[in-house]
This record gives structure tokens, C-alpha cells and sequence, in this order.
């Protein structure tokens, strides 16, 4: 017999899971189990992750969420499909917004507005349970014929569970009972909290965490025993040997269940048309009106370098997005607020004629395919800068425009990173702060929490600093198993997100802890649901210039944006490490390079803002670069269809897009193919996904003709580069 959990938490019930997604789906598809239901705390922050790890799997995900109640009740919903998923983010929504920022609740009447929804009455702190404990069955009963009334006889369940704790056959009793005589079916779960029987140590220390007690202490919070984790079939059914309909409705259940996002849909904003008006068309439209006021009468190279990056816009369906980037930045510039377009976006020629970016992308050879390509599919991705003190009036313009209904923050998922699993578990298993504050402050702030064992090898400052004590075993352990994970949401610094529906149709939102409204997704999970997202960020440096630019006004007539780019006393200033106070030139490193590099054009600061960089510097470029540019070494290149592609940069591999171009000149990948390989590289993906694609680097280059060593040299060349390379378009910008 086969079975389907219906109630597990992952570790988005933030301290109340023990296991890893990956690890729930893993061993329920060991076990068979068509399917699998996540039904965290007051959220759906798994929802994405865990749809995707589901489908590789090969099982059915099943959304879900355990709502709390008014008076801190609990019960379990299920979403049939798209419809109930929906249906959840409005409530959950509701439940937090409409109460202090965390302690979210929901009222039975709010129950009413739900569809596609089943409903399981709960674990031990269901309403249901709460009044058989007490012997009040009238109660009891009227709680269950109440829901039964709300969601209908087919969409409600009653919840059993056998823990194996005392009173739980009476419970159970109770239960059938009233299902029996109320006509409603009971369905069998257990409450999942962790993979395995060993994943109670972690849950149960966790729970220490949340409660800000240790594992000496006793705390009705804590769980009483270790049977709350995802059990097979067969452990199941005896389980339940006393009602086997129980686990068979599990099955009924998840047959009714539909996977409930369909990330193939992208959720633009419709930007508002006229009778007979495309987007596509206003955009070409605004393109080229753009394109003469930079260019006067654009040449064969811009009309191409346009057409050819406007025939992949319009294929990718992004017009109405970057209508609406135009119209921002429009906003922007008629309020006076400096900004400035940077990041990836910077490789676009129609970002640079729309005005988002100053960058000219046909004019310093930038790829396109670094910022959009047909065969990546995503967003693309727009960062922006804004006066500080303005930024906020550019996202209130968002809301006012597309609706609170349809704009949100986006969020981040602050993790348990070395320091604070040292702090937060160490507590927990009762060391005392004394003791964990100057183990906490070693740590390098940048350490995972499963690094912590590997680091205490290699660091000088952590060889001698007591960890290696066997009574920090237990300790270190824990801190790698829950490395990763979630500790709580915060708000992104400038993610903004906007959709064409109403924004909770796609995702639950929250109040974050300065007060606007974020989504329960981070960016990545966003992207997937086809939201758009902007990163509208806020720069002092703006603000600076606005204020200088004024001040000088009052003497003078002064226009900073007719600075010339070759004013050689500036060049001068930079040469002589005197930038302290100019952005990205202040830094110690910046000044100590600036006084040996002897800029003279804007090339020569764009590349210094690469250098600066820990894949230069870990790749030992620096020194060849400034070697070669100044003579005292010869330039050369490890294959001449390299010549073309590093000539600018000395032979030397400084920024991405060289790694986009490299891909396709020596192993004839295409764009989007050499954009992957890059994506694989920066984003420090696992070792097996670089010795992948590194192979079919290898294989490809010897096919056109180059030699086995050069490819391999080559490639480790780029890998020397790795996860810190720099966007070019981002150091011009």
C-alpha cells in the first residue's frame, strides 16, 4: 500500500524544520509516494524550491500551509491547484497584514473566501483537539460541522495523527467518533518535522533556538519524542492498522491535487495602449527617437547592433518591460532626481537609447548576450541607481502607478551562516556566552556554517582557538547539517517587484521590519514565478553631486554632465592616490594601484575598477597587467583568436564578457552557451557543474582544431577568473 504525507515542514517553518527540502522529496520518492504536501507556518516561502525539487524528482508537489488561527489554533490547508494556491497567498497575506508584524493570524470567517482549498483539521493544537482535551465535545463537534460548512463536505478532512504520545488513542477515539457521526472522512499524517529518526537531534535543538531555552530545560514547545518524521508506507499503515481509510485518503487526497505554479507564464505589467498601439512597436518607436538623439544620423553598425537586440526582445516578449524601465527613469529625470544605470544592463545598446544606462555598448564591443539571451531563459536584469534621498520617491511613484495591489518588496532569506549557528546553537546546547563570544569573533564573517571544521585547519587565527575540544563535536555537527538555513526574512535594498495581476495571486506578503510590504520569495524565486523584478537601489554619491553641482552653480555656470573624460588634471589627482572621497576610487587597494598605473583615458579607470577584484588578484593578474600596459613585459597570447578578444585588456582575462567571447571563439559555443559557462563560473556552482562543462569546453575546442593543452591552459586560465570576475559594462557604468 502506498501513502502520501500531507503535513510536513521544511526549514521555512523557520526553527521548526529540521531537513532540507531536497532531502523531504529525496526520501519520499525512495519511498514510492506519488506525491508530497509542504505545509510550513504562516507561509509558502518553500513553495518554489520545493516545486522544482519535486518535479526532478519525479512526484507531484502539493502547496500547502499551516495557518494559525485566532486564540493560536492550528490546521492544515492544502491547495488543489493554481486556484487554491491562490487562494492561500490571499489569506496568508491577510493573517499577517493584518496583524502585528509576527504573529500572524487568520479568522474562521476568513476561511469563507477560500476555493480549491482542502482542509485537515489539524494537529494537537487544532480548535477540534483543544476542546476534546478539555471534554468539552459539543464544542468539539460544532468546530468540525462549522468547517465542514465552510469548505464543503468534500474539501474537508479530519486530521489523525499517532505520535505515540500519551493520550493519543483517546484523542484518536474522539476523532473517528465525531467523523463518523458528523460524515466526514479522516485522513492519517504525521506531522513531519524531519527527514529521518536522526534528524530529531537537529529539530529538537532548533526548537531550543525558538524558544531561547537549552536542551537541559523543559519546555512544553519541545518535542516530546522522535516519531515526527517522514516515515515509510508501511510504517504508516501500521500506524493506523486501527483505520487503514486513513491512509488511504491520503491517496484520494493527492490524486485531487494539481501542481500549483506554472513558471512558464512570464507576469508583465501591461503597459497602457492606445487603439492599434503593440508594445513592440512604441518600443522600436522610442528606440529610435532615442538613437538620433545619440547619434544624430545612426550608422549601418547601430541600426544593426539595434534591429538584432530588438528581434530578441520582441521574441523573449520583454517589450513591455523595458517600456517600463523607460518610463521610470522618464519619471526620474523629470523630477530631477540624478540616476544612473549600471550592471548588465549597461551591455544593452537599447538600454543606452532609452536612457537608462550612459553606457554606449556598440562603442566599447559589450555583448548583448551578457544581458539577454534566447537561450537563457529569465528576466533580465536592471539595476539602477538613485539619489539617496529620492529613491523612495521613485518607488512610491511604482505604487501610485501600478497599484499596491500589484507592487512589492522583494525578500531575502537571511541564512545560518559560522557566527551566528556558533552563537544561536551554542546557546542552545547551554555553553555560555563568555564562552561562545570570542569563538563567534574569530570566525571570518564570510564562513558557512559548514566551513567551520575545514576553516579551523586552514586560518591561523582558528588552529588554536578550542574548537577541536571534543565537547564541541555535537556543536560543529549541528552547525553543518542546518547550514543554510533559513534564520529569518528580511527586505532586499532595492528589489522591487511588479506584476499584470494582482500581486498575491502569485505570492504571500508581509510586513517587513521597516514597514513595506515584502514578498514571502527571494529573487531567485521570484524570477521563477515570471514576476518582474527592478533593483532600484539608493546611492549617496548621487546625492553628493547634486549637492557639489549646486553649490558651485552659485559661483559659476557648471554642468556635470559635460565633464569631459580626458580632463588630464583629474588624471593627474588619480595618479597621485589622491581620490579618497571619490566613489570606487577610495578604497586602500584602489590608491595604491591608482599611484602605480598612470591612468590617462577613461579605459584605464574602467579596467582599474576590475582589478580590484578577488578574481584578478586570486588569478595573480594584477602584476602582468600593469607589467604589460607600462612594457616591462611582453604580451602574449596563449592562441591568436585570443588576440582580438584580450588586446584591450594586455592578454590578461578581466572581465566577463571575455569569457562569453572566449567560449565562442575556441570551442564555437554559442551565446547563450558561453553565457552559461559564465553564469557556471561567477555564480560558484558545484565542482561537478565546472568539470562538466569544463570537459565540453575541452572536447569542442579540439574539435575545431585546437590543441588539447592550449584548450586545457585556457580554460584553467578562465577558471583562475572563477566566481570573481568582473561585468565590463558594470565597471564603465
Amino acid at each position: 500500500m502506498s501513502f502520501v504525507h500531507l503535513h510536513c515542514h521544511s526549514p521555512f517553518s523557520f526553527l521548526d524544520g529540521g531537513a532540507r527540502i531536497n532531502l523531504l522529496v529525496e526520501r519520499a520518492a525512495e519511498f514510492g509516494m506519488p506525491a508530497l504536501a509542504i505545509t510550513d507556518h504562516d507561509n509558502l516561502c518553500a513553495a518554489v524550491q520545493f516545486h522544482r525539487a519535486a518535479r526532478a524528482a519525479g512526484i507531484k508537489p502539493i502547496q500547502g500551509v499551516e495557518i494559525t488561527l485566532e486564540g493560536g489554533y492550528h490546521l492544515t490547508l492544502l491547495a488543489k491547484g493554481p486556484e487554491g494556491y491562490a487562494s492561500l497567498c490571499r489569506l496568508v497575506t491577510r493573517a499577517h497584514l493584518s496583524n502585528p508584524r509576527g504573529s500572524p493570524q487568520a479568522g474562521i470567517k476568513d476561511l469563507d473566501s477560500l476555493s480549491g482549498v482542502i482542509v485537515l483539521s489539524g494537529c494537537r493544537r487544532s480548535p477540534i483537539i483543544a476542546a476534546i482535551l478539555k471534554r468539552r465535545y459539543q464544542e468539539a463537534w460544532g468546530e468540525a460541522i462549522r468547517l465542514k460548512e465552510i469548505m464543503g463536505k468534500d474539501s474537508f478532512f479530519i486530521e489523525l495523527q499517532n505520535p505515540l504520545l500519551p493520550g493519543n488513542r483517546y484523542i484518536n477515539y474522539r476523532l473517528l467518533g465525531l467523523a463518523k457521526q458528523a460524515g466526514i472522512e479522516a485522513v492519517a499524517t504525521n506531522n513531519v518535522h524531519y527527514a529521518d529518526k536522526e534528524g530529531f537531534k537537529l529539530h529538537d535543538v532548533l526548537c531550543c533556538v525558538r524558544t531561547l531555552t537549552t536542551v537541559e530545560d523543559v519546555n512544553m514547545e519541545r518535542p516530546f519524542n522522535a516519531e515526527n518524521f517522514l516515515k515509510s508506507p508501511g510504517e504508516m499503515a501500521e500506524l493506523f492498522a486501527f483505520y487503514p481509510r486513513a491512509i488511504i485518503n491520503t491517496l484520494v487526497i493527492a490524486e485531487r491535487c494539481e501542481p500549483a505554479l506554472t513558471p512558464q507564464m512570464f507576469h508583465f505589467p501591461a503597459w497602457p495602449l492606445l487603439p492599434g498601439e503593440d508594445s513592440s512597436t512604441l518600443l522600436r518607436q522610442a528606440c529610435w527617437e532615442g538613437a538620433r538623439n545619440r547619434y544624430q544620423k545612426p550608422g549601418l553598425q547601430v541600426v544593426a547592433r539595434l534591429e538584432h537586440e530588438l528581434k530578441i526582445i520582441e521574441e523573449m516578449g520583454f517589450a513591455d518591460y523595458f517600456l517600463v524601465v523607460r518610463d521610470l527613469v522618464e519619471y526620474a529625470r523629470k523630477q530631477g532626481i540624478r540616476y544612473a544605470g549600471r550592471g548588465s544592463a549597461a551591455d544593452s545598446l537599447v538600454a543606452y537609447c532609452l536612457g537608462i544606462t550612459e553606457v554606449d555598448s556598440l562603442e566599447r564591443g559589450l555583448l548583448f548576450e551578457r544581458f539577454m539571451s534566447p537561450e537563457r531563459v529569465g528576466m533580465p536584469d536592471i539595476d539602477i541607481d538613485f539619489e539617496s534621498r529620492y529613491r523612495d520617491k521613485v518607488i512610491d511613484y511604482i505604487y501610485k502607478k501600478y497599484g499596491t495591489d500589484h507592487v512589492a518588496r522583494v525578500a531575502t532569506y537571511n541564512t545560518f551562516r559560522a557566527r551566528s549557528a556558533l552563537r544561536d546553537i551554542g546557546k542552545a546546547l547551554g555553553f555560555a556566552e563568555s564562552e561562545l563570544d570570542p569563538l563567534c569573533k574569530r570566525m571570518p564573517f564570510y564562513a558557512a556554517a559548514d566551513q567551520i571544521r575545514l576553516l579551523m585547519d586552514r586560518l591561523p587565527e582558528l588552529k588554536n582557538c578550542g574548537l577541536h575540544a571534543p565537547k564541541y563535536k555535537l556543536l560543529l555537527d549541528c552547525c553543518e547539517e542546518l547550514a543554510g538555513f533559513p534564520r529569518f526574512l528580511g527586505m532586499h535594498l532595492g528589489g522591487v517587484v511588479i506584476s499584470d495581476i494582482p500581486i498575491t495571486q502569485l505570492t504571500p506578503l508581509q510586513s517587513s521590519g521597516t514597514g513595506p510590504a515584502i514578498s514571502q520569495f527571494d529573487k531567485d524565486d521570484i524570477e521563477y514565478l515570471g514576476l518582474i523584478k527592478l533593483d532600484l537601489l539608493s546611492l549617496r554619491t548621487l546625492s553628493v553631486v547634486r549637492e557639489a553641482t549646486t553649490y558651485i552653480n552659485q559661483s559659476e555656470d557648471f554642468n556635470y554632465d559635460q565633464i569631459p573624460l580626458n580632463d588630464q588634471p583629474t588624471y593627474e589627482m588619480i595618479n597621485q592616490g589622491e581620490t579618497i572621497g571619490v566613489f570606487q576610487l577610495e578604497s586602500p587597494a584602489q590608491r595604491a594601484l591608482q599611484s602605480r598605473f598612470n591612468a590617462c583615458e577613461f579605459e584605464d579607470i574602467v579596467a582599474s575598477m576590475a582589478l580590484i577584484r578577488p578574481g584578478p588578484i586570486k588569478g595573480n593578474m594584477v602584476e602582468p597587467y600593469i607589467n604589460r600596459r607600462q612594457g616591462r613585459e611582453a604580451i602574449t597570447y596563449l592562441h591568436s583568436l585570443l588576440k582580438p578578444i584580450l588586446d584591450k585588456t594586455y592578454g590578461v582575462v578581466l572581465f566577463q564578457e571575455q569569457v562569453i567571447e572566449i567560449a565562442q571563439a575556441i570551442a564555437g559555443f554559442t551565446p547563450g552557451e558561453a553565457d552559461q559557462l559564465r553564469r557556471v563560473m561567477t555564480h560558484s556552482r558545484s565542482q561537478e557543474s565546472m568539470n562538466e562543462i569544463g570537459e565540453t569546453f575541452m572536447k569542442r575546442a579540439v574539435q575545431r582544431g585546437v590543441e588539447t593543452s592550449v584548450a586545457r591552459e585556457i580554460f584553467s586560465y578562465m577558471l583562475g577568473y572563477a566566481s570573481y570576475g568582473f561585468c565590463e559594462a558594470h565597471a564603465a557604468a
